[in-house]
Order: structure tokens, then sequence, then C-alpha cells
């Protein structure tokens, strides 16, 4: 896996996250347009239940429920305190390599601790199933 590469890279741009709007369900007059929702960082990931799923590229928190007045940094801000993209002080454009090195690092930081955790998650579920089967098995045979 090359962090570097076009796809982990190409989330960072404005217009590239402003793509995955389609079907967004809030438009004019709202707070969180598809517009607003690109600038914090989110990028459109619906479901067939969930028109209006946003997931950070940086960090991976998503949200759903979203309501009209809603503001997409406040609530990025508010959901996520430790994304280093929402708290960024300047635009991707204006970062210097060693900058953007150090950003690309904290992101891989949030995806490895997101599959790590979803592993030990699936790891903890099967030794689980098999543990009831086990004492099954054990049971029956008395």
């Amino acid at each position: 896996m090359d962090p570097f590469s076009e796809d982990h890279t190409k989330m960072y741009f404005y217009e590239t996250r402003l793509n995955t709007y389609v079907g967004w369900p809030f438009e004019e007059g709202c707070a969180c347009t598809p517009e607003n929702m690109a600038k914090a960082g989110f990028i459109h990931t619906p479901t067939g239940n969930s028109p209006d799923i946003a997931k950070c590229f940086f960090c991976l928190k998503e949200l759903e429920g979203w309501e009209p007045d809603d503001d997409p940094e406040k609530e990025h801000k508010s959901h996520s305190p430790s994304c280093n993209f929402i708290s960024l002080k300047k635009s991707v454009n204006d970062l210097t390599v060693e900058e953007f090195l150090k950003l690309q690092k904290e992101k891989q930081k949030f995806h490895i601790k997101k599959y790590c955790n979803e592993a030990i998650t699936k790891f903890e579920e099967a030794a689980k199933s098999r543990r009831g089967e086990i004492i099954k098995t054990a049971m029956d045979e008395e």
C-alpha cells in the first residue's frame, strides 16, 4: 500500500470530495450543502437506507441524520476533535511538502487504527461464537 499514491491523496482536494455528493438530500438554503460538507472534509457515502451518510476522508468519522441547519465544520470538530484535517489552519494547496507528509502520516494512523479495531472486533466475535459452540458440544456430551 503506497500512502502517497493518487488513490490515497486525491480526497485532500475539495473538488474531488465535492464530486461525491451525487444525490445528497440537502442543497440550497441549508447549512449542510455539498459545498460546505466537502469543505469540512466529508465525502458522501450513502447506503440504500441512509442517503445522508458522510465520512471524513481523513479521520474516517461517519455521521448521518443531518439536519438542514447542521454546520458541517462544527459537527466535524465536535464529533472528531482530534482530526488533523478539520483543524488545518491553511489550505492543502498552501502546505509545504514537509507539512503534507506529516499530515499524511497522521491520516495513515487514523486508517491503521480503524482497520486494526475492526480486525480485533471480528476476532473477538469469532472467539465468542467458537466458545459458545465448544460449550454447547460439551453440554451435549454430558
